[in-house]
């Protein structure tokens, strides 16, 4: 079979087919409106991220003149062209939906966005005393003339461009004003006494911008607005990290997020629509960008704020997401009064346990691991990797706590998590103030493991415990992203996360394990076998499977191989929720190839790999994608699951997935999604998984 670039989608462009799957998720008729509200917000904050990191770096290299082909045959130029196409068709159709529904269906729902000029007189008088005592103080006018160069527009500020009119001299100048949207909500709600309005159930908004604009005049004493527009630029935030040159990679790392805050180039320039032409003129040459990387908007500048709405209490209108129940092994932990009185340390000794996040409690059972090792006089140590922890980190209170009680307690802290790095380095400072052994990975690679270890001291000896996810230590996400976790004390994958401690803390060159598959130094090697076991199974007339769960799949060696294990008869199953570069159900190409995108109420971001081996199982969970930065530019683990119980668990999991008919998007050979057609089966596996456990 002839291997070209035609059976290659392109990552970026792959990229926003996924997105176009949440917004278009988000305009389903069957989702509450609040919900429709989130899926619009989390698109448009998808979109600044795939800016300020993807769009920016195929910029800088089509600056720096490189023209060499990505492995589906565009150059930087043509993946630019193409993803500017793209998403100004996306943003049309997220702007047309609010318009035209949105709004009207907010409204509908007792949630109304008001225009300035559509008020009452005492409404327009409520909002202009609270313009005047809680945002005319914070605005900061900036003139732009001979004296006054043009001012840095920081990324993704709000901003509005200004025309005034001296009336001494009849001189037009040209104003910016930052708006203050971190201190002030995008919308302000306006009282219900103010609006004359008796239901408390409905809520009456109106933007920041508007009403700055519409006191505008307040701002120029003696002067005139001609005429004034909002504009929001998008700047190049990808962290330049020269880390082998870092005496101090902590101090190199702080110093390159100060660049970050101020922002590199810019990327895209988003515009109300009906722009004045002599202010756009002057935004163009000052911000100097291309004509096509600026976007026209018909509908609010910087939709992710539109987040802000879905905070409103109003239970009806939206999904209650806060699901979840203690693991069934784990509901009586140290509880004295209960017969069955028992520890996670005596029952992990029995037992391994599988955890599947939202609908297994994290609080209450890592959070649980993790803190009664930290009180436990048995245990002696603690290690951990953390990659993004929430602000509030009850794992790191624990961890600070372990080690004031004198146990050695090492964490490394991945300082280059990418928009995490200021929180990771707060942590790691306070980490270290509490005694903890700090370390920050090796140089050159990101560690991404999710990965804790506890030793304890029982009869004489040192025992180990360990959880291996495929989620960050996160209480907060862990409420809404679907991940898995292994809990247990076997003692070879111990033995090899000692080792795997050894080598991020500098100490150790190991590179061989004896049951954990690690990157950069045998999960590549691992996996390449076990497709090819499965290939040699189908050539021989033997039972061969592959079912893969992951967020993204785009590295070409694996595609290749997949593509090869289809022809020989493999019949393999792909869910992938993001990034897929590989084209199912193509004839002599992928025939036996099925992919399925799921996108529903909570993030689904578990990885977990299933070989039939003849009926044999092999299977696997961990932190890592098929993407060649997690197989060969990161550390990541994962860990075979060998118990019998558990492995059906996860096959009968992957084929809950698989059987989805409600949240499931097929991929079409053409690399577009479909919806399936719902029948009687109605199968929803996020629903389903949750009333499984009811």
């Amino acid at each position: 079979m002839k291997i070209q670039a035609d059976i290659f989608i392109n990552r970026e462009l792959s990229w926003i087919e996924f997105n176009k799957r949440v917004l278009l998720t988000g305009m389903e008729k069957e989702y509450k409106i609040l919900d429709k509200v989130k899926f619009c917000s989390i698109f448009s904050n998808n979109l600044d991220e795939f800016f300020m990191v993807r769009v920016a770096s195929l910029k800088a290299q089509v600056e720096a003149g490189i023209t060499k082909k990505s492995v589906d045959g565009l150059t930087p130029q043509e993946q630019l062209t193409k993803i500017n196409k793209e998403v100004k068709n996306l943003t049309a159709l997220q702007e047309n939906y609010i318009n035209n529904e949105l709004n009207y269906e907010l409204k509908e729902k007792g949630i109304i966005l008001k225009k300035y000029n559509d008020l009452s007189e005492n409404e327009r008088n409520w909002c202009d005393n609270y313009f005047t005592s809680s945002i005319f103080p914070l605005l900061t006018p900036l003139v732009v003339d001979p004296a006054h160069p043009f001012p840095f527009i920081s990324n993704l500020s709000l901003n509005l461009a200004a025309l005034i009119r001296d009336g001494e001299n009849s001189k037009n100048q040209f104003v910016r004003v930052k708006i203050p949207t971190k201190n002030i909500s995008r919308f302000i709600q306006i009282p219900n006494e103010i609006i004359k309005h008796g239901d408390e159930s409905k809520y009456f908004f109106i933007s920041v911008e508007d009403l700055i604009g519409n006191n505008i005049n307040t701002l120029f004493n003696g002067m005139e607005c001609i005429n004034y527009s909002f504009f929001r630029v998008t700047r190049d935030a990808d962290l330049e990290l020269k880390e082998l040159e870092a005496d101090d990679l902590l101090l190199a790392v702080e110093q390159s997020l100060q660049k970050r805050r101020l922002g590199g180039d810019v990327v895209r320039l988003e515009v109300e629509s009906d722009m004045p032409e002599n202010i756009l003129k002057l935004l163009i040459e000052s911000i100097s960008i291309q004509k096509e990387y600026i976007y026209f908007c018909k509908s609010f500048l910087g939709l992710d704020d539109f987040n802000q709405l879905t905070r409103i209490n109003r239970d009806d209108l939206k999904e209650n997401l806060l699901i979840g129940k203690t693991h069934p092994k784990l509901k009586n932990l140290d509880l004295p009064s209960n017969k069955n009185f028992n520890s996670i340390f005596n029952i992990l000794r029995k037992k391994n346990i599988l955890l599947h996040h939202p609908y297994d409690l994290f609080r209450t059972s890592v959070e649980e691991f993790i803190n009664k090792a930290a009180d436990d006089p048995l245990v002696m140590a603690i290690k951990i990797t953390l990659y993004r922890v929430s602000k509030d980190s009850t794992i790191i209170s624990a961890l600070m706590r372990a080690a004031e009680n004198g146990k050695e307690v090492m964490t490394l802290v991945e300082l280059k998590a990418r928009f995490d790095e200021d929180n990771n380095i707060q942590w790691a400072k306070q980490l270290e103030q509490a005694g903890v052994h700090v370390v920050y990975g090796i140089i050159g690679f990101k560690t991404h493991t999710k990965i804790a270890l506890i030793v304890r001291k029982e009869k004489g000896r040192l025992r180990n415990y360990f959880h291996i996810g495929t989620g960050n230590y996160n209480s907060n996400t862990s409420k809404f992203y679907t991940d898995l976790g292994l809990l247990s004390t076997d003692p070879d994958i111990a033995s090899d996360l000692l080792g795997l401690f050894n080598y991020l803390s500098g100490f150790s060159k190991q590179k061989s394990y004896q049951k954990l598959l690690v990157s950069p130094s045998s999960m590549r090697e691992k996996f390449i076998f076990l497709i090819k076991r499965e290939i040699k199974n189908a050539e021989e007339g033997k039972k061969a499977e592959i079912i893969a769960k992951m967020n993204s799949l785009v590295d070409p060696e694996i595609i290749k191989l997949l593509y090869l294990a289809s022809d020989s008869g493999v019949k393999i199953s792909l869910i992938i929720r993001g990034i897929c570069c590989l084209y199912p159900q193509r004839k002599n190409l992928s025939e036996n190839i099925k992919v399925i995108s799921i996108i529903g109420h909570f993030l689904e971001h578990s990885r977990i790999f299933w070989f039939s081996n003849n009926g044999q199982s092999e299977v696997f969970i961990g932190s890592a994608d098929w993407m060649r930065r997690n197989l060969d530019r990161r550390i990541e683990a994962v860990t075979p699951i060998e118990d019998y119980d558990l492995k059906s668990k996860i096959y009968s999991l992957l084929q809950t997935y698989i059987k989805d008919n409600y949240f499931s998007w097929i991929m079409k050979e053409d690399g577009s999604y479909s919806k399936y057609e719902l029948d009687s089966s109605n199968n929803r596996s996020q629903i389903d998984l949750i009333e499984k456990q009811n």
